[in-house]
């Protein structure tokens, strides 16, 4: 269902621009043809960062990390005191399939019920600081916590439509109004009669999550502390990450060969696409003899004692010259 908000006299308005004055026109002169000299080749520079463009791409989807998720989350919980919501900038990629939100930043910013103040100078120069480590990185749109959109809103997504063209804005419900967090994406769109009282339609959006393998082992993490009783869990030692992860291929391996036998028996129809992945998997794995593979993984695993071995006794050396340093 979209929302529509009705704009207010904005508080945020750029700075003005003075027009160019038009140019005189013209006398006619008769051209003499000359050759064609080419210009002098510039020197490259840094490509230009793409721009989100419009209609929506990606079939009007947002793919989100969960790092996005955490620090939103981090930042409501450090908010000013007295402070309703927090906002911030959505950092991330565009290309002609999808958009995808990889980062974010808290900007500062002050409401009341007649006004509000961001820091755009603070925004800008986060933005900087982002690029010189990420460069591909661009502004997608904004976020801000909370359930519903305000008059607010559209002030703040009136900046944004500044340094991003069709802007995202991203709603988290912190407050967990229907018992849990809520997410929403929207994109606007003006709407009303031309040269009356115009509004803005808040369209929403379909919100998707993604992650990198190693925001995997981060998000496998906060989710078992839903069985916690306190819901405080501790790391996992390296050896009983080994035995979890050989666990779950276990028990892999054995849906995969119960699916075998079930369909050499004929209790399951077979799948041409099954098949393909299960022989692309049986391709990868390398060819090497039993024998082989032991010899390989007890060398493996003695290096591996051995460094464990010297860091232990680099780690009590250090510890005995603190204590006779300070004798």
């Amino acid at each position: 269902m979209a929302a529509v908000a009705q704009v207010p006299s904005p508080s945020l308005s750029p700075s003005p621009v003075p027009a160019a004055p038009s140019p005189a026109p013209a006398a006619p002169v008769a051209a003499t043809p000359a050759p064609p000299v080419p210009p002098p080749a510039a020197p490259p520079g840094p490509p230009a960062p793409a721009a989100l463009p419009g209609p929506f791409p990606g079939g009007r989807v947002v793919r989100l990390h969960p790092v996005i998720l955490a620090s939103i989350v981090d930042s409501f919980e450090r908010r000013n005191e007295g402070a309703a919501r927090v906002i911030g900038t959505l950092l991330g990629t565009v290309d002609k399939l999808s958009v995808e939100v990889t980062n974010c930043f808290s900007v500062p910013h002050n409401e009341s019920e007649d006004e509000v103040a961001v820091d755009m100078e603070f925004a800008k120069n986060m933005y900087e600081l982002h690029k010189k480590v990420s460069p591909s990185e661009i502004i997608l749109g904004w976020y801000a916590t909370g359930h519903d959109i305000t008059e607010h809103s559209v002030l703040i997504h009136e900046y944004y439509s500044r340094e991003a063209h069709n802007p995202i804005h991203l709603t988290v419900d912190t407050s967990l109004q229907n018992g849990r967090m809520s997410i929403k994406a929207y994109v606007s769109a003006p709407m009303g009669v031309p040269g009356k009282t115009m509004g803005v339609m808040f369209t929403p959006l379909t919100v998707k999550y993604v992650y990198y393998d190693t925001e995997r082992i981060g998000v496998d993490l906060i989710m078992k502390t839903c069985l916690s009783p306190n819901r405080v869990i501790g790391l996992s030692s390296d050896l009983q990450q080994v035995g979890a992860a050989s666990a779950r291929i276990q028990d892999t391996l054995s849906t995969v060969l119960q699916y075998a036998e079930d369909v050499l028996s004929g209790k399951v129809a077979a799948d041409n696409t099954v098949g393909r992945f299960l022989m692309d998997l049986i391709n990868q794995v390398p060819k090497i003899s039993p024998e082989d593979f032991e010899t390989m993984l007890n060398s493996n695993i003695n290096d591996l004692l051995m460094v464990t071995y010297l860091a232990n006794l680099t780690q009590s050396q250090i510890a005995l010259n603190e204590k006779l340093l300070s004798l």
